[in-house]
């Protein structure tokens, strides 16, 4: 089939290969590159992925510590409010409620 020696057409063959021949080769080309360019973008999907997931992990393990803290001041605060230092919570509360008053007075004046 087409090895170019019949009737006239001196187009169909080039050095040897049909022109079908050419056409595959040039696909197949294309293809290779394709090929490799998304072989590329999933090593790139996959470097990210695993930054990700590190990064997760990590912000996990600092959710966790500072769930930890937080149960620890919130016990502290339970233990305060249950003891006999009621009046000191209370002296607490109204000396941060006077700072407040006391810095948007400020603010308000400029």
């Amino acid at each position: 089939v087409g090895d170019g020696a019949s009737g006239g057409h001196s187009g169909y063959t080039n050095s040897g290969y049909s022109v079908y021949e050419e056409e595959n080769d040039r696909l197949t080309e294309s293809l290779r590159t394709k090929v490799s360019a998304i072989k590329s973008l999933t090593i790139e999907i996959q470097t990210e992925v695993k930054n990700q997931n590190k990064m997760l992990s990590e912000m996990d393990n600092d959710f966790d510590s500072a769930g930890g803290l937080l149960g620890a001041t919130m016990g502290r605060l339970r233990m305060l409010s249950r003891g006999s230092q009621t009046k000191l919570l209370c002296y607490m509360m109204l000396f941060a409620l006077f700072v407040f008053f006391v810095v948007y007075w400020i603010i308000k004046l400029r």
